[in-house]
């Protein structure tokens, strides 16, 4: 049987996925449990020491926090964006977009010129009068956070604004001519509308925010040790089973999250739609 001509056009994508990312993650499986032979002694030592539960932990609720920081602001912000006319659409996407030109590790090191005991806040706090003594800002959970939210909003603003562009504004003037206050026309029609985008921005942020390695190593301190930098760790103590294994533990983790966001976000969709709101 003739294969049909759209089966051919995602054959190259295909074998792109199949080489680049199936091919990896099943030699990851492969380098975790055998070691030569097989075993599961590195998933057992992750169980038994609560420490890697912990850092397990800990990176889940980081990134939940960050994604919903994100959402929180960045849905606004894309509201912002769509109401305002063409031209200045335009300019507002473009200053979004600069930030996202510059690599993670620049933007990391611009965070700590600005946290540092001498930086740009600490000299606006004495400046003010609130401070007598540089606040320790750096190496902690709050500059994590602050500096992943900072890094990642952009995707969740344009996540929402191409979620926004597709809704039809007449529904909501039909809204306002049925009686609907500007509140409960947003609220009940804008956004359900816009709910599906809103939440795939949430994933897809949350999914980011679980590999994240170089903004927790170079702003937080040990109590902000996230999975990538215990892989990083046992990668350069040449722990390759170990490190296999936390990755494996990583990719899991970051799956199952994924489909328990996905359906908590249908079920609120669902809530939404019925007028829940």
């Amino acid at each position: 049987m003739k294969l049909r001509p759209i089966l051919w056009l995602l054959l190259p994508a295909a074998v792109l996925l199949a080489g680049f990312i199936l091919a990896p993650s099943l030699d990851l499986f492969r380098a975790s449990l055998f070691d030569p032979d097989f075993t599961m002694q590195h998933f057992q030592r992750l169980v038994d020491r609560g420490v890697y539960l912990d850092v397990m932990w800990r990176t889940i609720r980081v990134s939940l926090i960050v994604a919903v920081l994100c959402t929180v602001i960045g849905y606004p912000v894309a509201f912002f964006i769509n109401l305002q006319p063409s031209r200045r659409q335009t300019l507002l996407l473009f200053l979004i977009l600069i930030p996202m030109w510059m690599s993670i590790l620049i933007r990391t090191y611009a965070w700590i010129v600005v946290l540092g005991r001498d930086g740009l806040v600490n000299q606006a706090l004495a400046a003010l009068g609130l401070a007598q003594e540089p606040v320790q800002m750096l190496f902690t959970s709050g500059a994590v956070l602050a500096a992943m939210v900072q890094i990642l909003l952009p995707i969740q603003i344009l996540t929402c604004y191409a979620a926004m562009t597709e809704i039809d504004f007449d529904l909501i003037r039909a809204a306002r001519v049925l009686g609907a206050r500007p509140r409960q026309a947003i609220a009940r029609v804008f956004v359900p509308l816009s709910l599906d985008g809103t939440l795939t921005g949430l994933v897809i942020v949350f999914m980011l925010s679980m590999g994240f390695f170089i903004t927790p190593a170079l702003l937080g301190g040990r109590q902000d040790t996230m999975i990538a930098n215990l892989i990083e760790f046992q990668v350069q103590r040449l722990n390759w089973s170990f490190a296999a294994a936390l990755g494996v533990v990583l990719l899991v983790l970051t799956v199952a999250m994924i489909v328990l966001l996905r359906g908590a976000g249908r079920l609120l969709a669902r809530r939404v739609l019925k007028g829940g709101l």
